[in-house]
């Protein structure tokens, strides 16, 4: 799964107090304890809480609604079919227990608003989008009147922040769905409520952990906050020791920050863990980890993912990654198998494994020098990359694709480095080099035009030229369709967000 799937795709909410009527909601030890113990994927250990709270206090419904943790996190992280038939109806099941508690709690609507948001995460999860959409909407609806009912109910200020942050940074094609539930967005907005509500609570306090990563996310994907971000993650504030939940959301930030030192370090700790191996897109992400360091021991890692997930989601992309590999270390015979592959493997429901598709489809291999710098970039190994790139002369490059990936992977590297150092020379260096990839790849199926718009915008934005930097995400959105398009214009969207709302 994607770093930026990751802000939709986590569970939602909690509770707190309540009067020990029929049907009441109680957060006491069991329920603290259990949910803590779901949120770091430990999933025994917090189905045996659960049952011994339910044997102790079987009217607290609040042991039901964090019962739910259980199912919605193990199939968002594995998505094994398989598991889907086994524990769909227990979703149902608890709103029929839920829908009997106390209606003057707002934790009434409060806990079933949250089990049809962990439906529409898991329908969206397996491809069923539309019954995603009605999910959502039951649980928006829910939410809505119980803000009206208690506004001061400061639990529904965490889903309200959320969805601020997130609808501010919707692209276009997805506008629909915010005009159908009525629902208006703000980048800045959303993720200042997401932080008063962290700063005012603690780990004691119900959804506190969940929080914590909206907030992460919304800050580190949405408010282009990276480098704070990180600093965050780093901090005793942020713990991965025995958290596995904490564990995937630093890993995917650390790929997308381009740490692969620390990615390594990270999963190597990761696996003493006894519940490690239970999650196979580990094992994708420190395979993505060392193929930025161009080791073929990555293949290693991505075979035993195609291995052992249940799921149809990254297999394209992990065989395109073993191709990769091989290819770029000078092992045709393996790239070569690895890229038939692709084409045999998984479903193309995603952005990156449609990518992978056309990539075997075409059967055309990029350059294997800018593939290499391309890697190294990924991994945070900008001299390394700019060193190889310097050996390619720009004229000799015959196909527009890789001339416009050439320029692109030189820019993004002088923007790390500028990024790193502050220097001027990377700085225009990397918009120079910006420049010359727009122009090359314009109008084309690959990524690059786009996100080098994309790119610059978020160059000019660093330095306060606000006005330059929208007209570049402005840009990025009138491109014509690429790839990896949606991840790329909700980035661009987020950026406008950003600076129309300062």
């Amino acid at each position: 799964m994607s770093c930026k799937e990751l802000i939709v795709l986590l569970v939602l909410f909690c509770s707190c107090f309540g009067s020990k009527a029929a049907g009441y909601y109680e957060y006491n030890d069991n329920c603290r304890q259990a949910y803590e113990q779901f949120m770091s994927l430990h999933l025994q250990e917090g189905n045996s809480l659960i049952l011994a709270e339910k044997k102790n206090n079987p009217d607290n419904l609040m042991a039901d609604y964090i019962a739910d943790y259980h199912d919605c996190l193990l199939l968002l992280m594995n998505c094994d079919k398989a598991d889907y038939e086994r524990l769909r109806a227990h979703f149902d099941d608890r709103i029929s227990i839920l829908e009997k508690g106390d209606r003057s709690s707002p934790w009434y609507r409060f806990c079933l608003a949250g089990i049809y948001f962990h439906k529409a995460l898991v329908n969206i999860r397996f491809g069923a989008q539309y019954k995603a959409a009605i999910n959502y909407r039951r649980s928006f609806a829910l939410l809505k009147e119980n803000e009206k009912r208690f506004p001061q109910f400061e639990y529904n200020h965490v889903f309200t922040g959320l969805e601020q942050a997130v609808v501010g940074a919707l692209p276009g094609s997805y506008k629909w769905l915010a005009s159908l539930l009525g629902m208006s967005g703000s980048v800045r907005k959303g993720t200042e409520q997401l932080a008063t509500f962290v700063n005012s609570h603690t780990s004691a306090h119900p959804i506190y952990a969940e929080t914590v990563l909206y907030y992460v996310f919304a800050r580190f994907y949405l408010a282009a906050e990276q480098k704070e971000v990180w600093n965050f993650l780093n901090s005793p504030a942020f713990s991965t020791q025995n958290n596995l939940v904490n564990t995937f959301a630093k890993v995917n930030i650390a790929l997308d920050y381009r740490k692969s030192d620390a990615v390594a370090r990270l999963l190597q700790t990761a696996t003493a863990n006894p519940d490690y191996n239970k999650y196979p897109v580990f094992d994708y992400q420190y395979g993505t980890a060392l193929l930025t360091q161009l080791d073929t021991a990555c293949a290693k890692y991505f075979d035993r993912y195609v291995r052992q997930t249940k799921s149809d989601i990254y297999i394209k992309t992990a065989w395109q990654k073993m191709a990769f590999g091989w290819y770029a270390t000078g092992n045709m015979v393996k790239a070569v198998y690895c890229m038939k592959q692709v084409t045999d493997r998984g479903s193309a429901r995603l952005d990156g494994d449609k990518q992978a598709m056309r990539f075997a489809e075409n059967k055309t291999w990029p350059m294997k020098e800018i593939l290499q710098a391309r890697l190294l970039i990924d991994g945070g190994y900008n001299d390394r990359a700019i060193a190889i790139l310097k050996k390619i002369s720009p004229a000799s490059i015959t196909l527009a694709a890789d001339k416009a990936e050439y320029f692109f992977r030189m820019a993004r590297a002088y923007q790390a480095l500028y990024d790193d150092n502050g220097k001027k020379q990377y700085f225009i260096f990397a918009i120079d080099n910006y420049k010359e990839s727009t122009a090359a790849g314009k109008g084309r199926q690959e990524q690059y035009a786009a996100r080098a718009a994309l790119q610059t915008g978020k160059m000019y934005e660093q330095l306060g030229m606000n006005k330059e930097a929208i007209a570049k995400y402005n840009e990025c959105l009138a491109m014509p369709a690429h790839d990896f398009q949606n991840s790329i214009d909700q980035q661009a969207k987020a950026g406008i967000n950003r600076l129309e709302g300062r």
